[in-house]
């Protein structure tokens, strides 16, 4: 298994494994597509396994009205036939332990029982508008104390 920074020859790879691993959401795919068309900065990583991309993680902005506030995590994808298997955590430890990520608040909308064995814990403050009452909402390293609504690069669509 290798992880490496994905090249724009492999971003039709990874395009493809968002749709196989999303089966019925374009949004993933729609996303990552929007991200590099757009020039979004973003930091992003593959997981190559037997010359094939298995997995892929992405961080974009997370905004405090017009100030970077932190990093969102999304997506985080492992091909259906390499899941359960500790390719997709392997892949979010590398990413954690990354100068560019590992001092940044992190905010994530996911599985709390999967993004908590990373040291994500469930978050009030800021408000997620993706995620009545926060619920699936976990962030690392957050440092908000005053209540405010997080904000997503416009890739994400709209509230």
């Amino acid at each position: 298994m290798k992880i490496r920074k994905p090249t724009p020859d492999i971003y039709v790879k990874v395009s493809g494994l968002l749709d196989k691993a999303f089966p019925k959401s374009q949004y993933e795919a729609k996303l990552f597509e929007e991200f590099h068309d757009n020039d979004t900065p973003i930091h992003e990583w593959v997981c190559i396994h037997i010359n094939k991309v298995i997995a892929y993680i992405a961080f974009s902005n997370a905004y405090k009205g017009d100030e970077i506030c932190g990093l969102h995590l999304a997506p985080l994808v492992v091909a259906p036939k390499f899941q359960r298997q500790g390719f997709g955590s392997e892949l979010l430890r590398f990413a954690l332990r990354q100068e560019v990520i590992k001092e940044k608040s992190l905010y994530v909308l996911g599985n709390p029982k999967f993004y908590r064995k990373f040291g994500f814990e469930g978050c009030t403050i800021p408000v997620c508008p993706f995620d009545k009452n926060n619920k699936h909402f976990l962030t690392i390293r957050n440092t908000a104390t005053t209540p405010f609504t997080i904000g997503y690069e416009p890739e994400f669509g709209p509230i």
